[in-house]
């Protein structure tokens, strides 16, 4: 029994050395795990580092490849650069170019249609894939809206300030795609737009083409030539108190056709400002052209450009 202290305290001493070892042992585990842990955390940082560094790259790269920089070539209007770049380079591409037309302060951007037909077009409308917003209000549609190698309006004081130059007269093209790509188009041989005091009626000539003459309809009092333009805001659509629609009564074309801003005549046979996403026939808020049938049925259209250019005048020069 004497050994008993004895193999006591060595049993104490045995496991208050354990537990130090054991302790120690946990702490070298816990910083070791620690260093790793920070390594690990470093390693994070720098990769996402990279990874930002390299998303920010791709980024500038895509702005590079996709932004479209307008080119410092001035003139009246497309019709004009041409002229003039024609005379020193063969092949003058498409794109923005700054124009100023005659009698105005100011210039502007516009997009210049230089491979169709010979060249020489200014876009005022392009309706390609329904992302941009249509339902605007009249001062939107007064200065324009929209990307313009894509879907845009260039804006109604803009296309007065083309088309209204002196000693000059611009045709007009509209150009049609269907859902099932088959091509229309409808030119009118003369295109102009009253001022702003007339709400910018629309005066039209002679009309060519395949897709039939929907701005005239099949009858008068749907004749949107002479038609002043009309938003939800400014409504000018000769509806009073309303017009009939099909089987339905109409206060506002606009409103009626997806809060749209077009030339409405009782509303009449073309809006070219409806969206391409839309088939609602009932209430018109697609893109419409109502002479263009197929089979005696309206053709579902997906897009659509609107393109002026001068049209040359004898005795003028």
């Amino acid at each position: 029994m004497r050994n008993t202290p004895c193999a006591v305290a060595n049993l104490q001493h045995t496991m208050v050395s354990y537990t130090r070892n054991t302790r120690k042992l946990i702490r070298d585990l816990i910083e070791e795990q620690q260093k790793a842990l920070e390594f690990l955390s470093s390693q994070i940082i720098d990769l996402m580092a990279k990874v930002n560094t390299l998303s920010s790259d791709v980024q500038r790269s895509n702005s590079d490849i996709f932004s479209v920089k307008p080119m410092e070539s001035h003139g009246k209007d497309c019709s004009d650069i041409k002229e003039t770049l024609g005379a020193v380079s063969p092949k003058i591409p498409s794109g923005i170019y700054i124009i100023q037309p005659e009698n105005t302060d100011v210039s502007f951007e516009v997009f210049c249609e230089m491979d169709d037909m010979e060249g020489g077009w200014t876009v005022i409308q392009r309706r390609t894939d329904g992302l941009t917003d249509f339902k605007r209000m009249w001062s939107q549609y007064l200065d324009g809206f929209g990307h313009l190698p894509g879907e845009h309006w260039l804006g109604l004081r803009k296309i007065f300030s083309i088309v209204n130059q002196r000693n000059t007269r611009f045709q007009l093209h509209v150009s049609l795609i269907s859902q099932d790509e088959s091509t229309a188009y409808a030119s009118y041989d003369s295109f102009w737009i009253e001022d702003e005091t007339k709400f910018f009626a629309i005066h039209l000539g002679r009309y060519a083409g395949s897709a039939g003459d929907a701005f005239r309809g099949y009858d008068q009092e749907q004749n949107q030539d002479t038609a002043p333009f009309s938003t939800t805001d400014v409504d000018n659509d000769g509806c009073s108190p309303f017009c009939t629609f099909g089987d339905k009564a109409v206060e506002s074309c606009s409103v009626n056709q997806n809060n749209t801003g077009w030339w409405f005549n009782q509303c009449g046979k073309a809006n070219l400002n409806g969206s391409p996403m839309e088939q609602d026939f009932s209430t018109h808020s697609d893109i419409h052209w109502d002479t263009w049938t197929k089979n005696g049925t309206l053709v579902q259209i997906k897009s659509v450009t609107m393109k002026i250019r001068r049209v040359e005048i004898p005795n003028l020069k």
